[in-house]
């Protein structure tokens, strides 16, 4: 059975550890129920997934109409997440971990916490979202600003132009915060 953990740092994050089943003909593995988050009214409308080199960073990226569920089939990846809802009992908290090959973890990310990854390894990483993309629904906060309190144990990670001009969550203006 999938375990299913509540992140201690951040409220409504959550960490499916999933578990392989293997024989002679390889392994096998369930990345996703929709009973795992019973209080979620999932719609599972989209997949996707992306490819990434090593020493990569995407993001921090956040959304407020949409959902996303993370795991990593091959590679592994350093994933930041930040809580930028207002109110929220862990409004500014903020967390790492490690998922992939080594860690097989799904990661699932509420509306409003901003989040991203670095590419430890060549790696895929496939998501599941609620929304179709929406690029009305995508903002961004720079992945270093050091407000934010993420470790991320890089310093010159290769970054698209987008993310390269992600501003500081103190420059984001309060209409575009998740609330």
């Amino acid at each position: 059975m999938t375990e299913i953990l509540e992140s201690q740092i951040i409220a409504g994050v959550r960490f499916t550890q999933l578990r392989f089943w293997t024989d002679e003909r390889g392994r096998f593995m369930e990345t996703f129920r929709t009973e795992w988050f019973p209080e979620m009214r999932w719609n599972i409308i989209q997949t996707n997934c992306s490819y990434s080199r090593a020493n990569v960073l995407r993001g921090l990226h956040y959304h407020h109409r949409q959902v996303d569920y993370w795991y990593v089939p091959q590679g592994a990846i350093r994933v930041g997440l930040v809580d930028l809802r207002p109110g929220s009992s862990t409004q500014g908290a903020s967390q790492t971990i490690e998922i992939g090959e080594g860690n097989p973890v799904g990661v699932f990310i509420p509306i409003g916490v901003a989040h991203g990854f670095f590419s430890l390894t060549d790696s895929i990483l496939t998501y599941l979202v609620d929304n179709y993309y929406d690029s009305t629904d995508e903002y961004g906060v720079a992945w270093n600003d050091p407000a934010l309190g993420l470790e991320w144990g890089v310093e010159a990670p290769v970054l698209s132009k987008r993310d390269q001009q992600n501003p500081l969550l103190g420059d984001i203006p309060p209409s575009q915060l998740p609330g």
